[in-house]
């Protein structure tokens, strides 16, 4: 059923006791006294990490999020609708979300067994589809005000390689004046969707899509862009990071938010844990202040939490020391009933970190990106 009011958010994260409900949790089920003396200890050690603070055994934050990464629909266009994701943020806490469609459909072929479930689900192609960002603004603009300011729509109905990518963003934007907030996810090198996806290969630095950046620029609109770090046989050597560090650094008037830190769930079969990744996003953010990090989907294990469910600490002080260049997404794909687990799961890190740097990273930081108040 649809909402009609948004829900308050919360001035702070104040701390209560824990109660069976979210013990019961698969995320908070993980031996969390001794997770979070271990850390503790461990952070009490590291100078560089001086004065923070950790959860002690017998409490728990109370965490509201802005999911900074959600897809309305799949790659088939289709998803659970507006009320079904509005009663799933409500469940899981989330103030406010990044919504966008998917820059890409499925073709079901004549000559399939059976209709594809999934863009992996056989060998036929996917194709750019502009008709994606039309759903998702037909659906929230029918909508009443308070329903439409808990999201941030996304633009990414384009194709990347196309010249004209940016002229028709440009029209999209005057269709819908006033009503979007940010362009992406922009899929580059993604694996075997690269594969699938018909016409020419786009890469972080296209011609095309340097022309988007200007526009994002112009308009003070952020991007999330995936492109994979690497591919599946090269886990040594970052082979697509120049592609998206030359977009980035040619483009500092841009702010950029760089999907799932570069990896990807197949980098992560293929190759396991990338050690080298940590330095490269540390360089980086580092180097390019306009550069952001989602850690959604493919990052949380194995590089926030190692192979017992245990913050890893080079990743907790990495972000304490960036504490306003991080955020967390669900990454669902036109289905919400995961949202809240999927959140939930990184409570454990969230924990790990000093209150504000947990509360920057769950939900304040990308309110900021996109000029909302943060109370």
């Amino acid at each position: 059923m649809l909402k009609l009011a948004p829900r308050i958010v919360r001035a702070s994260l104040p701390v209560r006791a824990s109660c069976p409900a979210q013990l019961s949790h698969p995320a908070r089920a993980r031996q969390r006294p001794l997770v979070q003396g271990a850390l503790a200890l461990l952070l009490g050690l590291a100078g560089s990490l001086g004065g923070l603070e950790s959860v002690s055994a017998d409490e728990t934050r109370d965490y509201h999020y802005s999911d900074a990464h959600l897809h309305f629909v799949d790659f088939f266009q289709q998803g659970d609708g507006l009320g079904a994701l509005l009663d799933a943020m409500d469940e899981a806490q989330v103030d406010h979300a990044l919504v966008t469609g998917i820059g890409v459909a499925k073709k079901w072929q004549q000559d399939a067994p059976k209709k594809p479930r999934y863009y992996m689900g056989d060998d036929a192609p996917v194709y750019w589809y502009s008709g994606t960002d039309y759903i998702l603004a037909e659906a929230l603009t029918r909508a009443p005000e308070p329903v439409q300011a808990r999201f941030s729509p996304f633009i990414t109905g384009f194709n990347p390689t196309d010249l004209n990518a940016a002229d028709e963003i440009r029209q999209l934007m005057a269709i819908y004046p006033g009503f979007w907030k940010g362009i992406g996810e922009v899929f580059t090198r993604h694996d075997d969707l690269t594969r699938l996806t018909e016409g020419e290969t786009p890469r972080a630095n296209h011609p095309a899509l340097m022309k988007v950046y200007a526009l994002a620029a112009e308009k003070g609109l952020p991007v999330m862009v995936h492109s994979n770090i690497t591919s599946k046989r090269e886990g040594h050597e970052g082979l697509y990071l120049e592609e998206f560090e030359s977009a980035v650094r040619d483009n500092p008037d841009t702010t950029f938010i760089w999907a799932h830190a570069g990896t990807s769930a197949e980098l992560n079969r293929r190759l396991g844990r990338m050690t080298w990744l940590h330095g490269e996003i540390e360089r980086m953010l580092e180097t390019y202040p306009n550069l952001n990090i989602d850690l959604s989907w493919s990052v949380l294990e194995p590089y926030l939490l190692d192979d017992e469910g245990q913050p890893r600490s080079r990743w907790v002080a990495l972000v304490e020391r960036f504490p306003q260049r991080f955020v967390l997404g669900s990454d669902v794909v036109g289905r919400f009933g995961s949202v809240g687990d999927i959140l939930a799961s990184y409570t454990p890190f969230l924990d790990a970190l000093s209150p504000q740097a947990a509360r920057n990273v769950a939900r304040d930081n990308f309110l900021r990106w996109v000029d909302l108040p943060v109370k």
